[in-house]
């Protein structure tokens, strides 16, 4: 999936600005439930791609700029972001060598778990209730994961 060249931190920045962007793209309401993780995606890319400059600290000041953009409490996102980026870290040299096809459940998992922390939180501070399509936004970013890894090792110069 990924090369042992270096990207610049700008192609990191870069990948994360326009994650940002589509996170806060308005949608349609019929459209909302099925937008993707895409910044935990180009996280989880990133954290597999160059594990040694993009780790926890990073992840978690990715998700403080998201808590701000989407106006979450602070925090909300950058913890969930830390969880998914120390487990992708943990298992980083296994997923690299994955199938696209088997890294794909392995991003429904790890969005999964993103998604089960953010649960955790909103349920600790508001009290909302939580329907079966919460949990969509996984499987949508699990289809979009071959795009997104085609795209930032575009970016990032690797060619497969």
């Amino acid at each position: 999936m990924v090369s042992s060249a270096s990207a610049s931190w700008g192609t990191v920045i870069f990948s994360l600005v326009v994650a940002y962007v589509l996170a806060i793209v308005p949608l349609p309401e019929w459209l909302v439930h099925w937008r993707p993780a895409w910044v935990a995606l180009v996280v989880i890319y990133w954290v597999i791609a160059q594990p040694h400059r993009f780790g926890v600290v990073a992840a978690w000041f990715t998700g403080l700029m998201l808590d701000v953009l989407v106006n979450n409490t602070l925090g909300h996102n950058a913890l969930a972001l830390a969880v998914i980026a120390y487990t992708t870290y943990v298992l980083h040299m296994r997923i690299r060598v994955f199938p696209l096809w088997q890294q794909c459940l392995s991003v429904l998992v790890l969005v999964g778990i993103y998604m089960l922390v953010k649960l955790m939180i909103m349920r600790a501070v508001y009290t909302g209730v939580s329907t079966p399509m919460y949990w969509v936004p996984a499987l949508v970013s699990a289809l979009m994961w071959p795009w997104v890894v085609l795209l930032l090792d575009l970016v990032n110069g690797r060619r497969r």
